[in-house]
């Protein structure tokens, strides 16, 4: 074809004829006229990559309660890690909605969820060095009683990842054992989940104004979730699978990761930031909100395992410990 030719240049090639057409009868099955929906396209502006994730509204997202310049590291660290729990709550729903789930697929998707934790794990370093000591304990204070113990979308992931009673304090636990996960269990469940003993006052142990905020606005949604997802959990998908599919050990070793990721490497960065920001001799210092970080954060006293059926009896009995002792208790000192 001759480019220089004005009648041969506005010919199209049968491929994009081919496609007008397609989407002529796109638009038709909707009643919709074709010509309309280009025009649309003639007059549009091109799209920029600032307009497409508008970053001028991105970067404008942070408000600091201080003036203090490291609280605005702070608010952005913690505005990225609701990010990456936004894409790993997308892998769960992507999961949840597929019809007949394959080995290949779910190991995939938890491959996905699996580096975003991996990524947030490597990345917590910014909050353990990333700030000063002085400028964070005193900007903290402007923040009660907000605290990180309020993140929604990271007890979403607990309860896509298992099933409900798995999330159940490990003291009563026990209770609920053999019971059916019907949506009158989940209920019954939920008044004693794990996370409750993380929000209540030192002294009193009464729920804290943080935990009374966080009821207030997740639970009717957190349970909403759990009798959603009881049959679309991780384990129950995992368990829909042929017997030997479930022994696909790339498949397995995801789900072992994950309960790591999240059971163990997530919450041990936050206790060795607690460490660095909050240990104070002879006494501790409370976390925003009054949390009880020194209980609640190590997984060897919370023991929550969302596959134990993945798991030894030894390794059940020593979760989270050689974490603690490596990475907190050992490097105390530098």
């Amino acid at each position: 074809m001759d480019s220089n030719n004005p009648q041969q240049s506005s010919e199209f090639s049968e491929e994009i004829i081919k496609q007008l057409q397609q989407l002529k009868d796109k638009y038709a099955v909707m009643g919709q006229d074709l010509g309309a929906y280009l025009d649309g396209l003639i007059y549009s502006d091109y799209l920029t990559y600032w307009d497409y994730i508008h970053l001028d509204t991105l970067l404008s997202l942070q408000s600091p309660r201080t003036a203090f310049p490291d609280e605005e590291i702070f608010i952005m660290y913690h505005q990225i890690t609701e990010l990456y729990f936004k894409l790993s709550l997308h892998e769960y729903n992507q999961l949840a909605e597929k019809e007949n789930i394959d080995v290949k697929f779910l190991t995939a998707r938890i491959r996905r969820i699996n580096n975003y934790f991996k990524a947030l794990t490597a990345s917590f370093e910014i909050m353990i060095d990333g700030m000063e000591k002085e400028q964070f304990l005193k900007f903290r204070m402007a923040l009660l009683p907000a605290s990180g113990f309020q993140s929604g979308q990271y007890r979403k992931i607990e309860i896509c990842s298992t099933d409900f009673r798995n999330l159940v304090d490990k003291d009563f636990r026990d209770q609920f054992t053999d019971s059916e996960l019907t949506d009158e269990n989940i209920e019954k469940m939920y008044e004693n989940i794990y996370w409750l003993k993380g929000a209540t006052e030192l002294a009193t142990g009464k729920k804290t104004l943080t935990l009374l905020q966080f009821e207030k606005k997740y639970n009717k949604e957190f349970k909403e979730l759990a009798k959603d997802f009881k049959h679309t959990n991780l384990w129950h998908l995992f368990q829909k699978l042929t017997p030997e599919e479930q022994k696909d050990e790339a498949l397995r070793n995801e789900l072992r990761f994950l309960d790591v990721n999240i059971n163990i490497n997530w919450p041990l960065m936050h206790y060795k930031s607690a460490v660095r920001y909050l240990h104070k001799t002879p006494e501790d210092i409370a976390a925003t909100g009054g949390t009880n970080w020194q209980k609640y954060l190590p997984p060897r006293f919370q023991k929550r395992i969302f596959y134990p059926e993945l798991w030894s009896a030894e390794e059940h009995e020593n979760w989270g410990k050689a974490w603690v002792e490596e990475n907190v208790f050992l490097k105390k000192g530098n």
